[in-house]
């Protein structure tokens, strides 16, 4: 017999906010989640290609929308008469971050947690192996030259442009003689509160913009942090050293896993985040996968967890 009961929670609209999920668990956590004693994600990588990695936290996010422009319009007959917004469109953009990636938006740092000495430990005993990551990105260089400043970074705030469209395509027509009249991007921040962030956007925008423009939020996520010397975290890097013959990096995922801040808060239940993916998994790409050795010995991580956590009932 199983040494544990399991409740599986299965969606598939974690991509597009989880519709739904969070009235679901307020309606059930007294009847189907009521004898539920931990809950178990395992939703996210390690940073190493072979040592293993235990998550204690994860970024939230907040991603918001600048759409400015109506309609294009002719080159030969409005250009230089206009200010256009694709221009002031480039500008916010540029505005955003410095070369090191700093993000310049007044006061954005205010609400971000500063790094504790705990963590800045933890971090000091990490695997994260630069050229490896590179490596597994195809990316020639980054913004830090060392370990603990990508690592630190990594699990802080940071400035996403997720995407620029110019207006809509005219079917049949060629665009050389249009001038881009509709513009829009969608910049996601990760790592920081939303409410002051929110005030701080809107200034930065109106102060970039000659034209007419639309800056709303998209979509919102809290970050989600646990405490990494309890109990059964200290039990998995036991078990991850046993099965993995490497003691795991504690790490803060640079993902944003809104379902275990929900969890948390709405089931009142202690909540986990067991990884069991390489760093060169290559997470949302097209040619996604899970290594063979991970995966079985994946298996027997969650087998010697499931007996482990019996033994404490």
């Amino acid at each position: 017999a199983m040494p544990v009961n399991f409740r599986f929670v299965i969606e598939g609209m974690e991509e597009a906010g989880s519709l739904g999920l969070e009235n679901l668990l307020e309606e059930e956590k007294h009847r189907f989640f009521s004898d539920v004693d931990y809950i178990v994600i395992s939703d996210n990588l390690w940073l190493s290609n072979k040592k293993p990695a235990l998550t204690y936290g994860s970024r939230g996010n907040a991603c918001f929308s600048v759409e400015c422009g109506s309609k294009d319009l002719h080159s030969g007959t409005f250009g230089g008469i206009i200010h256009e917004p694709l221009t002031d469109l480039i500008a916010l953009l540029d505005s955003l971050v410095d070369p090191t990636g700093h993000i310049q938006i007044p006061g954005i740092y205010d609400s971000v947690a500063a790094l504790t000495e705990e963590e800045r430990k933890l971090y000091e005993s990490i695997e994260f192996d630069l050229e490896e990551h590179k490596n597994n990105s195809g990316v020639k260089k980054f913004l830090f030259g060392t370990k603990n400043d990508s690592t630190c970074v990594l699990k802080r705030s940071s400035s996403v442009i997720d995407g620029v469209s110019p207006g809509l395509p005219i079917g049949g027509q060629s665009r050389s003689m249009m001038m881009i009249n509709m513009a829009k991007a969608e910049i996601l921040f990760q790592g920081v509160l939303v409410s002051p962030l929110r005030g701080s956007c809107f200034v930065a925008a109106s102060g970039k913009f000659t034209t007419e423009h639309n800056l709303r939020e998209v979509v919102t996520y809290p970050y989600n942090l646990i405490d990494f010397y309890r109990t059964t975290q200290q039990h998995l890097s036991n078990l991850a050293k046993l099965v993995f013959g490497a003691d795991p990096d504690f790490i803060r995922d640079g993902s944003t896993i809104p379902v275990a801040r929900m969890f948390q808060t709405v089931m009142q239940k202690s909540v986990m985040m067991l990884p069991i993916g390489s760093a060169d998994d290559g997470e949302h790409s097209q040619n996604e996968k899970i290594r063979r050795h991970n995966y079985i010995e994946g298996t027997k991580l969650f087998a010697a967890f499931f007996l482990e956590i019996s033994k404490l009932h």
